[in-house]
């Protein structure tokens, strides 16, 4: 029966790695720190000692990782495992690129990969430019994958119960800013979701703001301000970048008739120049062109000063906004 519980994001995501350990007899959770330790940032605190050699600690090696997930997913179990920075993947893409998306095809659907791959990325003080970059355009651009970026702590619990749940390898992206930021209630043990799918975050009439992971709160605090200017924002979180709901943002967009997409990444090859060029391929009317806002071509710097100038802020954002709804 589905209970409702009051936790932080670390949390929510902890109870719902404990329900698919519970439920899932075939699941495996492993990764650096992940199994005594507890997690460098706590989330996976006491799951080891409830699951025994099903939770484990592995060597710094994110090839070895990800190459024992694809190995024993391809022998019935259902690997859930730690990339502690989304920047480490970087040192093993040809497992999940080349291998893990790749596993059904090859194989002409003898074979799947159930694999899940928790990962925290962004910007946050004293970060550096190896610990901060945002990468879901790389994973979306790959066949064979799904993404997500789960933003609240309902989402951190739904989200990656529906990623362990399918029979794809997912990439769950997650947020270290958000792990311990306040506790909210999460319904726990309601019906595991079919993964895809965006969400009205804020409803509104004269412009549509598109977002993913933690630049939703900025764009919704955006939104705020901007409706004391009499500006009412309607803000969509993506979810999931791959696959992309499109029919949702393109209903909104048909209401509104402005676009801005922000996200945290780089705008040079951005996720939101996916999302522009799919809204114009769809021939909505717009009464602006759209407006891309997220960090410029630059490296993230480790200064908080520093990166506060580079990774877009509530003010950047509502300023980017109102231009838009006034062009």
């Amino acid at each position: 029966m589905p209970e409702i519980k009051k936790l932080s994001y670390a949390e929510a995501v902890n109870a719902a790695l404990r329900r698919a350990l519970e439920e899932r007899p075939e699941a495996l959770l492993f990764g650096e720190d992940v199994g005594k330790p507890g997690g460098v940032f706590g989330v996976t605190k006491g799951l080891h000692k409830l699951f025994g050699d099903r939770v484990f600690d592995t060597p710094i090696s994110e090839s070895a990782i990800l190459g024992g997930a694809v190995g024993s997913a391809m022998f019935g179990r259902r690997p859930i495992v730690e990339i502690m920075w989304a920047d480490f993947f970087l040192v093993a893409l040809d497992q999940l690129v080349n291998q893990a998306a790749n596993v059904r095809y090859v194989s002409r659907g003898a074979l799947s990969a159930p694999i899940t791959v928790r990962t925290q990325q962004g910007s946050a003080p004293g970060a550096c430019a190896q610990h901060s970059q945002s990468l879901e355009a790389f994973f979306a651009h790959i066949p064979g994958l799904r993404v997500c970026l789960p933003a609240t702590h309902q989402d951190a619990y739904d989200l990656l119960l529906s990623a362990i749940w399918c029979d794809d390898p997912v990439v769950v992206i997650e947020n270290r800013t958000l792990y311990h930021a306040g506790k909210q209630e999460v319904q726990l043990g309601g019906e595991i979701r079919p993964f895809g799918g965006a969400a009205v975050r804020r409803p509104g009439t004269d412009v549509t703001v598109l977002t993913w992971g933690a630049m939703q709160h900025r764009v919704l605090d955006a939104a705020e301000r901007l409706a004391g200017d009499g500006i009412d924002a309607e803000v969509l979180d993506a979810r999931w970048v791959r696959p992309f709901d499109l029919d949702t943002l393109l209903g909104s967009v048909r209401r509104t008739g402005r676009l801005v997409v922000a996200h945290e990444a780089h705008t040079v090859g951005g996720f939101g120049g996916e999302v522009v060029a799919a809204v114009a391929e769809a021939g909505v009317p717009l009464h602006c062109p759209p407006v891309r806002i997220g960090a410029p071509d630059a490296r993230i710097p480790a200064a908080p000063a520093l990166a506060g100038a580079v990774i877009p802020t509530a003010d950047v954002i509502a300023e980017a906004v109102t231009k838009a709804v006034h062009a």
